[in-house]
């Protein structure tokens, strides 16, 4: 019978199966145990969805790859279909194998090193002058300088070309041509721009892995140094930076990882030049149609992406060489800049203006001007934003706060990455639930893997596998392209791996006293979950759904592919703008965006009392 406790319906725990049972009693007594703690059978429906969300788009972007497709017969030799070693011919051994896949590789090769690079010096510097310190101001640039972050990557290729873009590419030229100053292409576009706005970009990333580390570093430890006579330059080499190694190789191979992804600044700066990454060419492979060469350019990134997380997880399971143990704990110490104070937070505060306030007032400058680099009255302007009709734009007629363009991408953008965020919300909340619960079967461990597979594989390639699994029907499954359901499913898949871990961390956290006082009282599976486990998990529940919707906002490189006119996101459309050498109206997109990002980051920090500076600063 059904019970009722405070209101709330429960049912009597199952009663025991008699000693001699047959198969069907049996059965019955393992469906009423399982309708009452179905953890099991959610965890193997959750592996079911994720083999087919994670593992299936994999395998088919592989398997495009080695069969014939259509309109390739005549050029391979064999029917659609057909097992062939053609797309890898064409792709690594034809006559233009080295303009898709040999040139792209070395430049992301010579972009990735040269970001790293200036990743770390940057990242490097802050951290230490923020852990190790008495810079004026800590808890401020802490915060300060984490806001590159939060801006879209592409942000800073934009504001490059508002400053040094020259006539190459056509349309209007940047501030310094239009004063007379004329920029050589190796500085308007091509690999050195490139390399300086992803590393204003990505130097955040390393500040906040390098500064923990710094701060949890035993100072004693270098104390015990300089007793023994060794000079600071000694204490630096051979004490901080050994203990250091592994911070710094993980903050070298992540930086060097997310290169491989990154779309929006090597397609803005690199295009007018061809200089082409691999995640530019995979993109033009696909706007081409070279489905074949698409699914080998997309493997190759995959490969190549997960062997550099695997690797910096080995060095992560290293780290205990490295362990320092205190007797009362680690102690801090901080370095008296004395004289040089005033220069170190000058340097800083500077290194805050270049990354940050220099390209977003850039970009705001060029919105309300019509002719570069003159600064009379007539030429300043509201009609890029608000004017019914901009003469000479035939392709966006009027200001960017009119029409329906930006109000339709605004929307499209706040509900498809939202419900991918709730989703990712409620399923990091599950799966952290399974594997807690059942942490010893072997469901709760590959739940756990799998669930943690997107973050292994680059954006790009990751959609790149989407569009290849759901871009025709199959089976009950229709096609997908161009739909809603497509990049809500792929943004949700592709952020996953943060949320089910927030998830499991929370529910490692959450006893089982809780729940299990609910179970002894009769409370059904779902009321527990409902009335115990999600009021208890309201703040990481809220972090699962706010970050994957903060990141999701200003993602370029996961929906390139899998947009279309009916689903433009503010993103694609600022993209857009750029193709059409709407220089003004891109910049006011971007920035819109950087404001809702900033804001909702702020926000989701004074809702759920974090930061992304904790520990830094002081």
């Amino acid at each position: 019978m059904t019970r009722t406790l405070r209101g709330t319906e429960v049912d009597p725990p199952p009663e025991k199966p008699p000693a001699r049972t047959g198969r069907g009693a049996r059965l019955r007594y393992r469906l009423g145990v399982a309708r009452r703690e179905p953890t099991l059978f959610l965890g193997i429906g959750l592996v079911l969805v994720l083999l087919y969300l994670v593992i299936a788009p994999l395998v088919s972007i592989i398997s495009d790859g080695f069969a014939v497709h259509f309109g390739d017969d005549f050029k391979a030799g064999q029917p659609v279909g057909a097992l062939t070693g053609y797309y890898l011919w064409r792709v690594f051994r034809s006559p233009v194998s080295t303009e898709l896949f040999w040139q792209p590789l070395v430049n992301t090769l010579i972009v990735a090193v040269g970001v790293t690079a200036v990743a770390l010096v940057l990242g490097g510097f802050a951290a230490f002058l923020l852990t190790r310190t008495d810079v004026k101001g800590r808890k401020a640039l802490a915060n300060a300088l984490v806001v590159p972050y939060m801006l879209p990557s592409w942000t800073f290729a934009l504001a490059w070309l508002a400053l040094f873009k020259n006539g190459r590419s056509g349309g209007q030229v940047g501030l310094l041509q239009a004063w007379g100053v004329n920029t050589p292409d190796w500085l308007a576009y091509g690999a050195v721009p490139i390399v300086i706005c992803l590393g204003l970009h990505y130097f955040p990333f390393v500040l906040l892995l390098f500064g923990n580390a710094l701060r949890r570093l035993d100072a004693q430890l270098e104390d015990s140094a300089r007793i023994l006579g060794a000079s600071r330059g000694t204490v630096l080499r051979r004490i901080t930076l050994p203990l250091m190694l592994p911070s710094l190789s993980s903050s070298t191979l992540l930086v060097f990882g997310r290169i491989l992804g990154t779309f929006g600044t090597p397609y803005i700066l690199g295009l007018p030049v061809d200089f082409n990454l691999l995640s530019t060419s995979l993109f033009s492979a696909v706007r081409s149609g070279q489905q074949g060469v698409t699914a080998v350019l997309a493997t190759v990134i995959v490969m190549i992406g997960v062997a550099m997380v695997l690797f910096d997880a080995r060095l992560v399971r290293q780290t205990r060489r490295f362990v320092t143990v205190g007797a009362k704990g680690a102690m801090e110490r901080t370095i008296a800049l004395g004289r040089w104070a005033g220069l170190a937070a000058t340097g800083a505060w500077t290194l805050f203006a270049l990354s940050v306030v220099v390209p977003v007032a850039t970009l705001a400058l060029t919105t309300v001007t019509i002719t570069p680099g003159v600064f009379s009255a007539d030429n300043f302007t509201l009609a890029f934003w608000t004017a019914e009709h901009l003469p000479g734009a035939p392709g966006f007629p009027h200001g960017v706060l009119r029409g329906t363009e930006l109000w339709s991408a605004a929307w499209n953008s706040v509900r498809i990455v939202g419900m991918a965020a709730l989703i990712c919300g409620l399923a990091g909340l599950l799966i952290g639930y399974v594997v807690v619960r059942a942490d010893r079967s072997p469901i709760a461990k590959v739940l756990r893997q799998v669930s943690f597979l997107p973050y292994l594989v680059p954006g790009i390639a990751f959609a790149a596998a989407f569009l290849s699994l759901f871009a025709v029907q199959r089976g009950p499954i229709p096609a997908l392209y161009g739909s809603i359901a497509l990049l809500v499913v792929t943004l949700a898949v592709t952020h996953l791996p943060y949320s089910s871990r927030s998830g499991i961390s929370a529910m490692t956290q959450l006893g089982r006293e809780p729940e299990e006082a609910a179970q002894m009282a009769g409370a059904r599976w779902l009321t527990r979950i409902r009335r115990v486990v999600v009021p208890i998990q309201r703040g990481p529940l809220i972090t699962g759904i706010v970050l994957p919707f903060v990141s999701g906002i200003k993602e370029l490189s996961i929906v390139i592919m899998l947009t279309t006119g009916g689903t433009q996101l503010l993103t694609t459309l600022s993209i857009n703008l750029v193709d059409y050498a709407y220089a003004q109206m891109a910049n006011a997109v971007i920035l819109i965006i950087a404001v809702l990002s900033f804001t909702i980051t702020y926000l989701t920090q004074r809702l759920t009392r974090t930061s992304l500076a904790s520990g830094l600063g002081g």
